[in-house]
C-alpha cells in the first residue's frame, strides 16, 4: 500500500507562546519547531499500516530549508521518502494556497515514484492556526473521497473501513481507494526514533518540488492577540446544599452575572 503523509512544521505546542510587545506578533525565538502533534498521529498510524499490510510511506511538506529537520525526523520514524515544496513565504498561504500546492506536489511525487497513492493523510489540524481545512480541500482539488477524525483505518478488497469519531461517539464508515483521511489522536502515541534510525534517516535524500506559479492567499491577517487569561475560580464552603447554594446566588448577584 503506497501512502503519502503530510505534514507541517510548528512552534513546539508545548511552550506558551506570547506576543511581541513591539510587532504584536507571536515571539517565537527560542521556541523549537517540531513536526505538528496531529500529524505524527497520522504518521504513526500510516507506518502501523505499513508493518501490516507493506507498502512505503512519503512525507511531504511546504516550507523553507528549516523544514528539512522535520523531515528527517520523519524519516527515522517510518518514512521511506521525504519531499520539501520549497516556499519562502508558506506561513502567508491560507489554507487553500496550501493545499493548492500540495496537489501538484502529489502528481509531482507520484510522477517520480512511478506510482499511485493509494491513501493520503493528514493531521486534522494544525497546532498553530487549527483551520482544520487542508485536509478537505486537498481531496476537494484531488477529487477523491474524504473522512475527517479518523482514529483507525484498514485497508480491504480496494476500500478503506474507517472508524471515525465524532461529537456522540464513533462511527463506522467505508471509502474507496485512493482517498484521504484527516487523522484525529487514536488510541496510541507516536513512537520516538533510535539511535540507528537517526542515522540512518541522514544518509536518505530530502527532495525538493517547486510551487505552482499562480498560487496565491485569499486571506489577510489583520491582527493576532492573545486568548483571555482564565480567572481563578472560587471556592464555596458551607454544612449544607443550602447554604452553598446561597453562597454561589450572593457571588453571581455581586458579578451580574443576573
Amino acid at each position: 500500500m503506497e501512502m503519502l503523509v503530510c505534514i507541517k512544521q510548528v512552534p513546539d505546542d508545548s511552550v506558551e507562546i506570547s506576543l511581541d510587545l513591539g510587532t504584536k506578533e507571536p515571539a517565537l525565538i527560542g521556541v523549537t519547531p517540531v513536526v505538528n502533534a496531529f500529524d505524527t498521529y497520522a504518521l504513526e498510524m500510516a507506518a502501523r499500516l505499513k508493518e501490516t499490510f507493506g507498502g512505503e510511506i512519503t512525507v511531504v511538506s511546504v516550507g523553507n530549508d528549516e523544514v528539512k529537520n522535520s523531515l528527517k525526523n520523519c524519516l527515522a520514524v517510518g518514512a521511506d521518502h521525504a519531499y520539501l515544496v520549497k516556499h519562502e513565504k508558506s506561513e502567508s498561504l491560507d489554507p487553500c494556497g496550501i493545499a493548492n500546492i500540495l496537489k501538484k506536489a502529489v502528481h509531482d511525487i507520484e510522477g517520480e515514484l512511478e506510482t499511485k497513492f493509494d491513501l493520503i493523510l493528514c493531521g486534522k489540524e494544525s497546532t498553530d492556526y487549527a483551520s482544520s481545512q487542508v485536509g478537505l480541500l486537498l481531496a476537494s482539488k484531488l477529487r477523491l473521497p474524504v473522512a475527517t477524525n479518523i482514529i483507525k483505518v484498514e485497508p480491504m478488497d480496494g476500500i478503506m473501513r474507517i472508524k471515525q469519531e465524532t461529537e456522540e461517539g464513533y462511527r463506522s464508515i467505508e471509502a474507496k481507494t485512493p482517498c484521504v483521511v484527516t487523522v484525529q489522536k487514536p488510541d496510541y502515541d507516536p513512537r520516538y526514533p533510535t539511535i540507528k534510525s537517526k542515522m540512518a534517516a541522514r544518509k536518505k535524500e530530502i527532495k525538493e518540488l517547486s510551487p505552482s506559479e499562480e498560487v496565491s492567499s485569499m486571506l489577510e491577517v489583520i491582527r493576532v492577540f492573545e486568548p483571555a487569561k482564565r480567572v481563578a475560580g472560587i471556592k464555596l464552603k458551607a454544612d449544607n446544599e443550602q447554604e452553598v447554594v446561597a453562597q454561589a446566588m450572593s457571588v453571581m448577584t455581586a458579578a451580574k452575572v443576573f
